[in-house]
């Protein structure tokens, strides 16, 4: 008897790994979709415009209908995956997002299409809250760490060739082309499904019921907050209709957070956020935002407009800004596995994103590319060091069973606050410019440069004061 209960466990079955195995490919393929459909639609909105002789408002609404149904339901898909089961929700929105794809490559005018793509992001929600909740479960130690590294690999890869993909698409084939693509992938997806069912362990919140007016709240909240920066350009951020967006989403937050104190089974559990290390670590994502997507959406207009580059020169030089996310995800996977702390990499990877915005000051309109390469490179080190590592982290730091949960809020942290730096980096960069002018151009540039690496010290401040308090 006491030989069996020393005996080292038997290795797990073949067929397991191979399950893992396929199922990991599944979701790091709809992972790859999803930012990949967010930065490459962009794209495809001239040759759309072209072929539905749609208005610019329109237009601008297949991005935009998107990102605001991703923002505004991406909590509550992980909420409702620790109900009613996490590769179940990763299914359906894989199959939601499919189809949407394929209404969206079949769309008769933009309306249509606009509507598609508010049902794609809603299914987008879906798989990249239930997919690294799922990760949390099927993996452990270095294993987990690993996976959560090809996560952030995936997820930054298509955020970064989304655009080169889709350009290739509409110039070689249609813009329909890019989301027939999709739907293609995400079929790829659904049939990896059961594969993934056998190798991911379930947890439930057993007798929970749904938090339907949590959820509908939120989506208020959501849908108001994104919506105000959305039309914020448009509109005017100091005009009646902005700020009125602005006060009912803060009017919907504060009546969801009364109604989540007295729920039972709430959507969001705000002891969640009583948690200063959690609550540290989704503020990780958010200084990504301010201190890289801005970059990555802006950075080749500044390359055209002042340093007089075409527009294929400029995309060969961004590959320095995203060069790193095909190394430094797995770099601090291998790094943490030889025991260096994984808060110490986190904390690195904040600090190359304060050095690197203040370095990029160095471009300049006859500045060589050799000059600001090393700038551009730790600017990209610094996002990429700690994506999949942070997800990782924080949902560590929750119970399994509230995995989805958890994923989920900081998936709408990191999305939200996409929104915001992008909007925000926007507004100030007119603001400061006043027009085209290359010279004026190139001054604005400078000063957002050095705006975006305060704020991202100050949340390396924030962060560092909330794990150091957590502890």
């Amino acid at each position: 008897m006491t030989a069996t209960t020393d005996a080292a466990p038997a290795a797990p079955p073949r067929t397991g790994s191979q399950a893992r195995a396929l199922g990991l490919s599944g979701v790091l393929l709809a992972v790859f979709v999803v930012p990949s459909s967010i930065s490459g639609t962009a794209v495809a909105l001239p040759a759309i415009g072209a072929d539905t002789h749609a208005s610019d408002a329109a237009l601008q609404w297949v991005v935009n209908a998107f990102n605001v149904a991703f923002a505004c339901f991406t909590l509550a898909w992980g909420s409702l995956a620790d109900i009613t089961g996490r590769v179940r929700a990763f299914a359906l929105g894989a199959g939601i997002y499919a189809l949407a794809s394929l209404g969206s490559a079949l769309a008769l005018g933009v309306h249509t299409l606009d509507a598609a793509r508010a049902l794609a992001g809603l299914g987008g929600a879906a798989i990249f809250s239930c997919g690294s909740a799922i990760l949390a479960g099927m993996y452990e130690g270095p294993a987990r760490a690993r996976a959560f590294a090809l996560f952030g690999t995936v997820a930054g890869l298509g955020v970064s060739f989304g655009p080169t993909l889709s350009g290739a698409l509409v110039q070689a084939l249609d813009w329909r082309w890019v989301f027939a693509l999709h739907a293609a992938a995400l079929a790829v997806v659904l049939a990896l499904v059961p594969a993934l069912a056998r190798a991911a362990a379930e947890r439930r919140r057993a007798a929970t019921r749904i938090d339907v007016p949590g959820i509908a709240l939120f989506v208020l909240a959501m849908f108001l907050l994104t919506c105000a920066i959305v039309q914020g350009s448009q509109w005017g951020w100091a005009s009646a209709g902005v700020l009125a967006l602005f006060a009912g989403a803060a009017a919907a937050l504060a009546v969801f957070a009364a109604v989540e104190r007295r729920r039972h089974d709430p959507m969001l559990d705000l002891g969640l956020l009583a948690d200063r290390r959690f609550l540290g670590l989704c503020l990780v994502p958010v200084a990504g935002s301010f201190g890289f997507v801005t970059l990555l959406t802006y950075l080749p207009s500044y390359l055209t407009v002042v340093g007089g580059r075409s527009s294929g020169a400029a995309g060969l030089i961004m590959v320095l800004l995203t060069a790193p996310m095909l190394v430094c995800p797995l770099l601090a996977a291998r790094l943490v596995a030889r025991g260096v702390p994984a808060l110490t990499i986190i904390y690195a990877s904040l600090v190359c994103l304060v050095v690197g915005d203040a370095a990029l000051t160095l471009f300049g309109p006859r500045v060589p590319v050799a000059a600001v390469a090393v700038p551009m490179l730790v600017t990209g080190a610094g996002m990429a060091l700690a994506a999949g590592l942070v997800d990782g982290r924080a949902l560590e730091l929750v119970a399994p069973e509230k995995a989805g949960m958890a994923a989920g809020f900081l998936n709408t942290l990191r999305l939200g606050s996409e929104a915001v730096a992008v909007a925000f980096y926007a507004a100030l960069l007119t603001s400061l410019a006043g027009g085209t002018d290359p010279a004026a151009y190139d001054a604005a540039f400078h000063t957002v440069l050095w705006v975006l690496a305060g704020v991202c010290l100050a949340l390396l401040v924030l962060i560092a004061a909330l794990l150091r308090r957590g502890r």
